[in-house]
Formats: structure tokens, sequence, C-alpha cells
């Protein structure tokens, strides 16, 4: 059955221990997974030199890329199986595509991934093999990702990309997640989504020009995601708002599904 693109914001590592509505709203969505065989997961935090990598790992460890959180969020662990013979698939769709791929054996999941995962499907019953994003690309580079693999939604595999649309965690409002939200990060958050929702891949890969993108993507990693869930999208999609908000005042939490 053919399973959907989605992108999904993962946030503060937090949002592991968080019972509300975002994460309320990755649970319902999640069961609309139950006929898909695996997932393959492009995160923010996993980035590297040359070319994209696929995890061949056939138990992915739960990655704890992070310092200063209670030794509860440390404690927690995804431990869903790995699909060697799909990142196979993957990489021979890339090359075929003229985009440098290979393997990677021993690569985990990363917070990225495994923090969105635990609410989306809380069981791991779902093999998962996370994605790289090679460094040194552009955004049609990573839209040309999403676009050769996205015949693998047809043999049942969901494809999914996390970061967050706005990720300046320099203009945060650490410690309150009530804080208000900038008029900066309401206009280019608005304007993304309006723009995914349209699968408007030329506007999305010249995000720089947008008045408010220097605040609010400092740094590619985050916003890529979105640009892979979009170029796996299909004309024929329908596009659904799983989540709409913001976390930490700056922090969008937007997340979508293609299909």
């Amino acid at each position: 059955m053919k399973q959907p693109a989605l992108f999904l914001s993962h946030g503060a590592p937090t949002i592991a221990l968080a019972d509300d509505d975002f994460t309320r709203a990755l649970t319902r969505h999640g069961k609309r997974l139950d006929s898909a065989r695996a997932l393959l997961v492009m995160s923010a935090h996993w980035e590297s030199a040359g070319k994209a990598l696929a995890s061949s790992a056939e138990r992915p460890e739960t990655i704890h890329d992070f310092g200063g959180f209670a030794a509860e969020l440390h404690a927690l662990h995804y431990p869903a199986r790995g699909e060697p013979a799909l990142a196979a698939d993957i990489v021979r769709r890339l090359s075929d595509a003229g985009l440098r791929a290979g393997l990677d054996p021993t690569r985990g999941l990363d917070h990225g991934v495994w923090t969105p995962l635990l609410h989306l499907r809380p069981l791991s019953d779902l093999p998962v093999v996370p994605l790289s994003l090679p460094r040194r690309r552009t955004p049609e580079d990573v839209v040309a990702m999403g676009r050769a693999l996205s015949g693998l939604r047809d043999d049942g595999v969901a494809l999914i990309g996390t970061g967050g649309i706005t990720h300046n965690l320099a203009l945060l409002g650490l410690g309150a997640n009530d804080a208000p939200t900038p008029e900066w990060a309401r206009a280019f958050d608005a304007w993304a989504v309006e723009r995914a929702g349209a699968l408007d891949t030329a506007a999305l890969c010249a995000y720089r020009e947008h008045s408010e993108a220097r605040l609010a993507v400092p740094s590619s990693e985050h916003f890529d995601p979105l640009l892979f869930a979009v170029g796996a999208a299909r004309e024929d999609d329908a596009v659904t708002e799983i989540y709409r908000g913001f976390s930490l005042g700056a922090l969008s939490m937007a997340c979508l599904a293609f299909g």
C-alpha cells in the first residue's frame, strides 16, 4: 500500500517525555502507518561528508546526542530494528539518479529520529533506516533525493524528514514554553507551510530570498528535511497539517503529511 511522505518537527529532545497536543497529534497520525513495512528517516542531526549515507545497521542503537538534560531522558531507548536490504535499495536509487550515496554499517538513531518516533510509532514495530544529509548540498540536491526515493512509497516505505521550519536557538525563549512567538517566526513558518502545501519546490529552494530567512534559518540542516519530504511528494497527494504551533517561542513545531 502506498505510504506518505512526512515532515516532522522534532523540537527539543524533551518532546520524548512530553504528553501534550503535539505528541498526541503524532500518535494519532502514526496509526495511519499501520500498513507500512518500514520507515526511511532523514534527520537534521546526521550530516555526512561527500555523499549521502543510509544506515545498514541491523539493530541501530539509540543515540543520546545531547547534554544537560535529566537522566530520565538519557534512559530512554527506541529499539527498532533496521533493514539492511532497504538501505542497499536506497543507495541504488540515489545512485541511479546521479546522486552520490553509500552505506554506513553502524549508524544508529539520533534524537531527531527517535524522539518523534517514540510518539509516532510508540511500539517501535517498524524497521527504521536513517538517511544522512550530505554536506556541500544545495536545496535542489535535497529535493532530488526525495524525488529519487519517492518510488519507495509504493513499496510500503514511509519517507520522513525531521527538523524544523524555524530553528534559531539563539532567539528561543528558553525555559518558557509559553513564550510569545515573534512575528518573524510566524511569517516564515506560514510562508513555508503554504509553499510546501502547494508543492512549490522552486520557491522553497529559493527560501533565502524570504525577508525573514536570516533569522528563521541561520543554517540549513533543520529546514532541509522539509525539502526532502516535498521532493518525495506527488502532484496527486493530499496535504495534511498534522500539527501547527510553536515551542519556546520561536521554534516551529509544524508537521505535514503528503499523501
